[in-house]
């Protein structure tokens, strides 16, 4: 008698945006206004498909809930460790990747300059002298051919019958 229980609900609710914004000042750098834009490095959309955030990842439906808190901290630790891994990855990766994706293509536009184009116009200039090649030849051969086996076989009946 006299101690009554009250039952409190806290839940705290911050959406995507927020919660980045509220995370930002720790992952900044001090000096750097934390709303400043940054220059669009994907301007083609190249890798949209790559755009994951945590409600991509980890849901939770409504019949299972954890701990605000728990939700909350795997969140920060979702964003934390993709940030971080992300920047230590390129830093490790960025600038060997480049090289060998700058020779890469800097080889392929050297052949496709020097090489395929110059065979695909030289093909293309030389194409209309094989037509008339290729025409009188057909005209001298193949159409004989066809014109003495279709008249041949235009004398062929064929009744079919039902038993």
């Amino acid at each position: 008698m006299g101690l009554e229980r009250e039952k409190s609900d806290t839940s705290i609710i911050m959406d995507e945006d927020e919660f980045n914004r509220s995370i930002e000042p720790i992952l900044s750098k001090k000096g750097k206004s934390a709303y400043a834009a940054e220059p669009d490095r994907d301007p083609n959309d190249i890798n949209a498909h790559l755009k994951v955030g945590f409600g991509d990842v980890i849901a939770e439906p409504v019949s299972t809930h954890s701990f605000d808190k728990v939700w909350i901290a795997s969140h920060f630790a979702f964003e934390v460790v993709k940030f971080f891994f992300y920047r230590v990855l390129t830093t490790l990766l960025a600038v060997p990747m480049a090289f060998i994706l700058g020779l890469v293509f800097a080889v392929l536009s050297c052949i496709h300059i020097w090489l395929v184009m110059p065979a695909i116009q030289s093909f293309v200039m030389l194409l209309p002298s094989v037509q008339v090649v290729w025409r009188s030849l057909t005209d001298m051969f193949i159409t004989p051919l066809f014109h003495s086996a279709g008249k041949s076989l235009s004398s062929v009946q064929v009744k079919t019958t039902e038993y």
